[in-house]
């Protein structure tokens, strides 16, 4: 399937929520690079991530993309259900964003290496984007490409939560990307 996505002409092989599959995919990538695969790799997660799984990686995949979800670990347990998310997510951010750096892209603009941070805005700030500009400019790299993502719709069991039963505003959205323009992560960057 990866030789016949480059044959097709793809930029990349991009393996979404990887972690519960990383043997599988080693084993995989064997064959496909004796057969000729030469596409970057992405990892492409949550940035709930095992930075023992991570270190298993280095040097296999070219760019990672996690998420910076919440920087409150009470915000993350109640609408994640993930225990400890903060602490997880900036150790493995910082492991990614060691073993790949900061974002390069071709003449064409097509990434090849580096690290792509998203972060999805919450109605009401519920995402806590402040510290997580704060953690990606001083902790990480100025240079940190960073997509803030306004497409926040509320789906499934987002109803039992007044706080994030709306979408996000106009006005929510560019504050977040003012604040990365202030921390210096103007790469990425796009105002409504």
């Amino acid at each position: 399937m990866m030789l016949r996505l480059q044959d097709l002409g793809c930029h990349n092989i991009n393996f979404v929520t990887p972690t519960h599959v990383v043997p599988q995919i080693l084993e995989a990538l064997v064959l496909a690079i004796d057969g000729g695969l030469h596409v970057p790799l992405v990892y492409n997660s949550s940035g709930y991530d095992s930075v023992k799984t991570l270190r298993l990686l280095d040097g296999i995949f070219d760019i990672y993309m996690p998420d910076a979800k919440y920087s409150s670990d009470d915000v993350a347990l109640k609408y994640s259900g993930a225990h400890g998310y903060t602490r997880i997510m900036k150790t493995a951010i910082q492991e990614m964003h060691r073993q790949v750096g900061d974002l390069m892209m071709d003449e064409d603009g097509v990434a090849t290496r580096g690290l792509i941070v998203r972060h999805l805005v919450l109605p009401g700030d519920l995402a806590g984007s402040a510290e997580v500009v704060r953690f990606l400019s001083e902790e990480i790299s100025p240079n940190t490409y960073l997509n803030i993502m306004a497409q926040y719709r509320p789906e499934y069991k987002a109803c039992r939560f007044p706080e994030l039963d709306r979408r996000i505003t106009a006005k929510e959205y560019n504050d977040v990307v003012r604040l990365a323009a202030r921390a210096g992560l103007t790469r990425g960057l796009a105002i409504l």
